[in-house]
């Protein structure tokens, strides 16, 4: 069983097709045996793919700072609900606290999140599966935006191969398992 943490929007104005999105991710991440490691939040796609992991027995580990606790938005049905005192010691908790990472659609916090797994990948700080779900093609600007700069070297093509990107939740799932060797580490 991995610890998977998955990174997603919070807003809670968002189209049912991610929220589904999200509760599907939390769904097949419990049918696989994993745990969940997410933001903390109860609500939008965070709230959803929390529900969706608790829905089919996951354990569940929410890390979520003082301030957002203060707007209760906090997840409190968490199996484990870590509280912290700002943004920076949250990631740091949730990069050590997982395994690998799935990141779903999301906006700039989950952009922020990405980018700090994927920066302290290729600074070799750690080695953790890192997956970008995306079936709809979300993030094809920011993709090709990252490859243009790969074509201008400020940015490595191996630091691009760092992120699988996966067109399904089975694939991204199957891409950790494989990269972990097994679905249990």
């Amino acid at each position: 069983m991995a610890a998977i943490c998955v990174f997603c929007a919070s807003s809670s104005t968002l189209e049912p097709k991610w929220l589904d999105l999200a509760t599907r991710t939390g769904n097949e991440l419990a049918a696989r045996g994993h745990s969940l490691v997410s933001g903390g939040g109860c609500v939008g796609m965070m709230g959803a793919v929390t529900d969706g992991a608790r829905a089919g027995g996951a354990h569940t580990l929410g890390v979520i700072p003082q301030s957002l606790v203060d707007l209760e938005v906090a997840d409190l049905n968490s199996d484990e609900l870590v509280v912290t005192a700002d943004m920076g010691v949250r990631k740091n908790i949730m990069i050590e606290r997982s395994d690998a990472f799935i990141t779903l659609p999301g906006g700039l916090g989950t952009l922020d999140e990405l980018f700090e797994v994927w920066t302290t990948a290729t600074l070799d700080l750690h080695a953790k599966p890192i997956v970008l779900l995306d079936p709809d093609g979300f993030y094809d600007g920011l993709l090709r935006w990252l490859d243009q700069l790969a074509d201008t070297a400020f940015v490595r093509s191996a630091a691009l191969e760092r992120v699988v990107i996966a067109k399904s939740i089975g694939a991204a799932l199957d891409e950790i398992e494989e990269r972990l060797g097994g679905a249990s580490r």
